[in-house]
């Protein structure tokens, strides 16, 4: 089935959701994360059918004190909320030069565009190797949710993914259904910390330009 914009991501995982419940099983579900907000719904939904392994495997988020500061609050959450089925955390250390050498030459390439698809791509290939060492039935991540992400995009890489290492790849777009207003009802909530920017040094530099740019319209 071809990855494309007549596709809708949701359908499809409500309909494998239905065959889960037919079926009377748990599935394993290795789910890569980038931030607590971003993790609260998609926790909330997925931890209904799922046992869940997150992956904190996020190389692009810049600096490393940002790095920390999301995963603590990640795990603050976890920590604080009753689920379902069964939540574990799986922590990979900090490796900020491995993003860099992967996007090297694209660091012009606006937000959103060519440099974001390959620290997708990144992120879930590590995922998809995770979820293959560990017996996962399958992998997925939470940068769905995110009116910024590109939905489609992660699909065709974790589709594809899911080929190379035999790992069948979860269908979603998870801000689909209020999924996204979902997460940030929960973050004031749960008192989370919400970034404003996307990680990455570049698109820090970005968001300090705009902030500057509308600064300087309002003198």
């Amino acid at each position: 089935m071809e990855n494309d914009r007549s596709r809708n991501y949701q359908k499809e995982l409500d309909s494998l959701i239905s065959q889960i419940q037919k079926n009377g099983t748990v599935p394993r579900l290795l789910l890569h994360c980038c931030c607590a907000p971003c993790s609260s719904y998609v926790l909330e939904y997925l931890t209904e059918y799922f046992e869940i392994t997150l992956l904190y495997y996020n190389p692009n988020i810049f600096p490393e004190t940002e790095y920390i500061k999301r995963i603590n609050e990640l795990k603050r959450l976890v920590g604080e909320v009753e689920y379902k089925n069964p939540v574990s955390f799986a922590e990979c250390s900090y490796d900020g030069e491995k993003f860099i050498s992967a996007v090297k030459g694209l660091e012009d390439c606006p937000e959103g565009s060519e440099r974001c698809f390959v620290c997708y791509e990144l992120r879930l290939r590590e995922a998809a190797e995770a979820a293959k060492n560990g017996g996962f039935d399958y992998f997925t991540t939470t940068l769905s949710i995110s009116p910024y992400k590109n939905a489609v995009k992660l699909c065709e890489i974790g589709e594809r993914l899911a080929q190379e290492y035999g790992v069948k790849y979860l269908p979603s777009d998870f801000k689909k259904k209020g999924g996204y207003l979902r997460s940030i009802r929960l973050s004031e909530e749960y008192g989370l910390y919400r970034q404003d920017y996307c990680g990455c040094v570049y698109s820090k530099a970005e968001r300090e330009r705009k902030k500057a740019g509308k600064a300087q319209s309002q003198i």
